[in-house]
């Protein structure tokens, strides 16, 4: 259990698996959770199962307690927004208008808004310019964190100390959270690795095997690094949790949203048939990634297929054909 006596009171907003898996951490922890849910039908599952419809097997402690109204979670000394990013504004702008400012909000969020190209911290202080933010990302499955298997993740924000006292606060034996004065390097790594996890899979579906991926991740991690280092990121960052780590999670496992919508693409269903009705975030991030790179004048080829896969301009096989009639170069 966390020492750290400040933010005794955590409210999670959005009860699907991963939020779900964090109020459990959050718990864990030691804290006091609040558990919000859009959808009443949600809360009423919870409150009379004890489990979240999504996160299913998985018990939630009487002393999590859930609701559907906002403003309950007025007292809580800090909010953790685990919501597709897509989501994210509307979800802020519902808080600023129901809360209190002063409470950091923690976005749990991996990608960046298709409308404006913005990441989750800044879509937080767009919509909600009083609150304190940071972003909490890394190699970390909700049904792990459920189950209270070992994880290791990394919260950062632009106040290092703030940071620290989050990222203690919310800790716990089995949910080990590195703090990070890097937010943009954070998301940045958060963002792309669900990009890189829908190549990893197109790969595997299509049957060109390990060697094939390990190659594709390969590549792919080095697009992100210039990414992420153009947009100031630091490469030590990038070779962390929430970069390399997450990358090395989401390309190696069906688990992965990503992964395994790419999967579904790479065994020849359509982009529509490969989503299943499941959330892939990098299905939203590929295309405005690829725009930023484009406009930046930094080469992702990679993002830049996967764009076209999933607007329908090409096929899974003639975007790996042309990512391998690309000119020998250099390492």
């Amino acid at each position: 259990m966390s020492q750290n006596p400040g933010f005794a009171t955590v409210g999670v907003v959005g009860a699907g698996s991963y939020g779900a898996a964090l109020a459990l951490a959050a718990h864990r922890a030691g804290r006091e959770v609040l558990l919000w849910a859009r959808d009443t039908a949600t809360v009423g599952t919870i409150r009379a199962t004890r489990q979240a419809p999504r996160l299913p097997g998985i018990d939630l402690p009487e002393a999590i307690r859930a609701t559907s109204t906002l403003a309950d979670l007025a007292s809580c000394d800090a909010l953790v927004v685990a919501v597709p990013t897509q989501n994210l504004r509307a979800a802020c702008a519902a808080m600023a208008t129901a809360l209190p400012a002063g409470a950091p909000v923690i976005s749990a969020a991996k990608g960046i808004e298709q409308a404006s190209g913005l990441f989750p911290t800044e879509i937080i202080a767009g919509s909600w310019p009083q609150a304190p933010t940071a972003i909490l990302s890394g190699p970390s499955f909700a049904a792990d964190i459920g189950h209270g298997l070992p994880t290791a993740v990394t919260l950062a924000a632009a106040d290092p100390a703030l940071a620290r006292s989050l990222a203690e606060a919310l800790s716990s034996p089995a949910f080990r959270i590195y703090h990070s004065g890097d937010p943009r390097g954070v998301e940045i790594g958060g963002a792309a690795k669900n990009v890189l996890a829908i190549a990893a899979g197109i790969v595997i579906g299509l049957g060109f095997g390990e060697s094939a991926r390990a190659a594709l991740v390969a590549r792919g991690f080095a697009e992100l690094r210039r990414f992420g280092e153009a947009h100031g990121a630091d490469p030590e960052t990038l070779m962390g949790l929430s970069g390399l780590g997450d990358v090395v999670l989401s390309c190696a496992s069906p688990q992965s949203r990503n992964f395994a919508y790419g999967l579904a693409l790479g065994q020849g269903r359509s982009p529509a048939e490969a989503a299943g009705g499941k959330l892939a975030e990098g299905a939203f991030t590929a295309p405005v990634l690829a725009e930023m790179a484009r406009r930046e004048g930094k080469e992702m080829p990679i993002a830049e297929a996967i764009a076209a896969v999933i607007a329908g301009r090409i096929g899974v096989r003639e975007a790996v054909a042309a990512l391998l009639a690309r000119p020998l170069r250099a390492e």
